[in-house]
């Protein structure tokens, strides 16, 4: 259940491979290009070149900065997020236990909810625990307007239907910072482009000089491919090693049961 576009249809080693690939053919076509204008009689001068091509490599530090910050923000955001939705699920379950009636009923149906929320994780089912999740919201709605009835006028009541508004209201955030807020596939169109006309201008000059390929342009294509791959993966929450810690949901769930043995469901959520 990914919204990144069709970038999403490739690995992460893929979209590192793939952009290697990119890197050398820009490079290749660039020099081929440049050597034919060396061969020329009346060959380009350098100079102008060589400020055309600083230029374009400055637009493409720019756009690589501007995508990774994105990237690296909404990242921080899901870690945000994940503290937040573990304080907010340990408030609404001790306001519960405060409840003259219904608090035993709503606190099983809060353990049930943080469990179905890192099995989501843990299994990568993300669909199935977005639909489970809102089931359990209608049940425990249900069950604050029972207990709101019954008690109308008490404080007790009302902090804890507030708590339970904010776990369903961070749900929603979770998702749209997790599923919907990705790299829009238009930016990644545009940082390929730029990438290609970028590095092939960085050929043509070297071509043109009549100079031999250089075999550091393997550590720029390694390097690019790198921070590329880097970016691809802050930005995919359920799949490489840059995955959001759901440690605070683990220990709030230990908190709501203290007998619970959660420390391999903490190692697999990680």
């Amino acid at each position: 259940m990914q919204f990144g576009g069709p970038i999403d249809m490739l690995p992460l080693p893929g979209i590192f491979a793939a952009t290697f690939v990119l890197v050398m053919l820009s490079v290749e076509c660039g020099w081929r290009l440049g050597r034919a204008r060396w061969r020329q009689s009346e060959p380009e001068m350098d100079a102008p070149v060589g400020t055309m091509v600083a230029a374009s490599l400055g637009l493409l530090a720019f756009i690589l900065a501007f995508t990774f910050g994105m990237a690296a923000a909404r990242f921080d955001t899901r870690r945000e997020l994940v503290l937040e939705e573990a304080n907010a699920l340990g408030t609404a379950y001790l306001r519960a236990s405060l409840l003259e009636t219904r608090g035993g009923e709503i606190q099983d149906l809060l353990r049930t909810y943080l469990d179905v929320r890192l099995d989501a994780v843990r299994t990568g089912a993300v669909a199935e625990g977005i639909r489970q999740s809102e089931v359990l919201h209608g049940q425990l709605w249900a069950e604050a307007i029972v207990v709101a009835r019954l008690n109308p006028e008490s404080t007790t009541v009302s902090l804890f239907i507030q708590s339970l508004n904010e776990v369903i209201d961070l749900h929603t955030k979770r998702i749209a910072s997790g599923i919907r807020m990705r790299i829009p596939g238009t930016i990644w169109i545009g940082l390929f482009t730029v990438a290609s006309f970028s590095l092939g201008a960085v050929g043509y000059q070297v071509g043109l000089s009549g100079s031999r390929r250089s075999l550091a342009i393997m550590a720029v294509a390694v390097t690019f491919s790198t921070v590329i791959w880097l970016i691809a993966d802050l930005d995919r929450p359920q799949e490489g090693s840059l995955t959001v810690s759901q440690q605070a949901l683990v220990e709030a769930r230990q908190g709501m049961n203290p007998t619970l043995n959660s420390g391999t469901a903490a190692d697999q959520v990680r």
